[in-house]
């Protein structure tokens, strides 16, 4: 258990304190990005610790707060200090370690006010404090007391519509990983990196009001564009990007029951010919090495005919072959990884993606590590903290 360590160089937030009130994705996964790259995250968790602890799967079983793979999962390289609002002894350490913050990370200011530390109050007394409020509809605004889920943020912004199957009357299915939340924490780190580098130079904070429903609105990627100009409405696809008119299906099981993703456009002269020579040396190409294939127009319009001869070309190979076979003749296809098989990955593990993170009772399990490098500096995070394992000053964690 412990903070992030710097093995290389030094940092730009190794020497910053931040204090963390937060209990979903968005304000726990901006606090995880600074604390992996060094910076002294203290978590403020309430008694019983935050709401994330008791989010399964758990690890091993173990139905506690120490174990549960959510807060692992946001909560690496972070200090826990609990703070009862209700213990006047908590609510001054609590205002001492803001004193000597440089950052606040805070989803509910009414959490905030329970320790008796209003937001204005706070940035009046300390102008060089960098206040990052993710909050579900932001801070103003007729929305701005509702609360959301990853769910909803997804749906309210509109991302939803374009996640799901190519089959419409099922209804548009919620991807995994949080992304409505992990929206909010994008938005809310590249604006607390701006603000601090605008606190390098002048000295002053600021307060960033990042709303998770404004993220999630402004990110609609392909469904914006294309209602802000020909007004279309996008319709979801299974496995790649929504459009207005279906595009060809880009999932294709293999031999082994895995599936690859190939993105083949037929417009791209290049790409046509590689995957024909490579059909025709295993004796697969069949009639798509007539001369009128070259012409794009007739493979647009004989589309259904060679999606075919690709499903079955896919199908006596498996995905380990066809992936490495597609990928040195330059073409667009990857290997779908299920879950438990991302550890084996010889990518991630070239790169060393995975630690070992230690469990409280000491056991190892494989965790992710940052996904970025850099030349000027590497740091190791550190494994998520046990509820309350970190004292405040005054030699307590007031619960």
């Amino acid at each position: 258990m412990g903070a992030a360590q710097v093995t290389v160089g030094t940092s730009p937030v190794q020497e910053l304190t931040v204090v963390e009130l937060a209990q979903s994705p968005a304000g726990e996964q901006t606090g995880k990005l600074l604390a992996d790259l060094g910076a002294h995250v203290v978590k403020v968790e309430p008694p019983g610790g935050v709401a994330s602890r008791r989010t399964g799967p758990f690890v091993a079983g173990h139905d506690d707060a120490d174990h549960s793979l959510e807060f692992w999962a946001y909560n690496s390289s972070k200090d826990s200090v609990v703070l009862d609002a209700a213990s006047e002894e908590a609510r001054a350490e609590l205002a001492a370690v803001l004193s000597s913050a440089d950052v606040l990370i805070v989803e509910d200011p009414e959490w905030l006010g329970a320790f008796g530390i209003d937001l204005e109050g706070l940035r009046s007394a300390r102008p060089d404090l960098v206040v990052v409020s993710i909050t579900p509809f932001g801070l103003t605004g007729p929305w701005k007391d509702y609360r959301t889920s990853d769910l909803v943020a997804l749906a309210a912004g509109g991302m939803l519509n374009s996640c799901g199957y190519d089959d419409h009357s099922i209804p548009p299915i919620r991807p995994g990983g949080n992304q409505g939340f992990q929206l909010g924490a994008s938005f809310a780190w590249c604006a607390l990196l701006l603000a601090l580098i605008e606190r390098r130079q002048t000295g002053r904070g600021q307060l960033v009001d990042v709303s998770v429903h404004e993220a999630n609105a402004v990110s609609g990627e392909l469904a914006n564009p294309y209602w802000f100009y020909p007004k279309a409405l996008v319709k979801r696809q299974t496995c790649r990007h929504a459009q207005p008119e279906p595009t060809q299906p880009a999932l294709f099981e293999c031999a082994d029951g895995k599936h690859v993703y190939f993105a083949l456009i037929l417009s791209e002269q290049k790409a046509w010919n590689s995957l024909l020579t490579w059909m025709d040396d295993l004796g697969m190409a069949a009639d798509l090495v007539d001369p009128a294939y070259q012409e794009v127009a007739h493979r647009q319009r004989a589309f259904g005919h060679v999606q075919e001869l690709i499903e079955v070309f896919f199908l006596i190979q498996d995905s380990e072959t066809v992936y490495h076979e597609g990928q040195r003749r330059g073409l667009p296809i990857g290997r779908l990884n299920a879950f438990e098989d991302l550890v084996h990955d010889e990518h991630l593990q070239e790169r060393g993606f995975f630690l070992d993170m230690p469990a409280p009772d000491g056991s190892l399990h494989p965790y992710p590590g940052l996904p970025y490098r850099f030349t000027a500096f590497e740091t190791v995070p550190g494994a998520p903290p046990r509820l309350g394992e970190h004292e405040t000053e005054s030699g307590e964690s007031h619960a």
